[in-house]
């Protein structure tokens, strides 16, 4: 079948999630306690060991093949607009996030700020901290790198939500059936 990046990623998500409750329900079954004297089998939860290993099995199996397709179409997939890879772009995206957020310290800053007063009496000392840099470039570059990760972010979604990949012997409504 074939997915957009966005709706492999859902079908990881609930791969997991479904691989997760398997795991839940098999702790909460494959052991239990029983009051001495107690009838066991009254109380012996159902277990099927060789079902439940299958069924763990196949879903680790198609966990790595959708995780293998995503990591593939963005080892592959260019961002329009961009001379990068999706993977590039999950690097570049961080990177964009991290210096806006500098940025808007360093544009948020007095040119001279008071930052600590020691002492007593005629010994009392004020100590102040200088930007070394031109404040009002701060804030042009913050509003550039601003714009370009709402670029950034735009390509990515619209290739995520447009571009397909193949992701052969994994059908949602089968699995749905299946572990039901």
């Amino acid at each position: 079948m074939k997915y957009t990046s966005s709706e492999a990623a859902k079908l990881l998500r609930t791969l997991n999630e479904e691989y997760d409750a398997l795991r839940y329900k098999e702790g909460q079954t494959c052991e239990f306690v029983a009051a001495v004297g107690e009838d066991i089998e009254t109380v012996r939860p159902e277990y099927d060991y060789p079902g439940m290993q299958r069924k763990l099995k196949r879903l680790e199996e198609q966990i790595r093949a959708v995780k293998h397709e995503i990591n593939r179409f963005n080892l592959n997939t260019v961002v329009p607009g961009f001379d990068m890879t999706i993977d590039q772009m999950l690097i570049y995206i961080p990177q964009l996030t991290a210096r806006k957020r500098k940025l808007y310290a360093m544009m948020n800053r007095l040119p001279k700020q008071r930052e600590r007063a020691a002492g007593s009496g005629k010994n009392y000392l004020i100590e102040y901290s200088y930007a070394n840099y031109d404040i009002s470039a701060a804030g042009e570059d913050y509003r550039r790198t601003s714009a370009e990760l709402v670029r950034a972010q735009t390509a990515l979604d619209l290739v995520n939500n447009t571009e397909t990949m193949e992701i052969s012997g994994i059908d949602i409504k089968e699995l749905e059936e299946e572990f039901a």
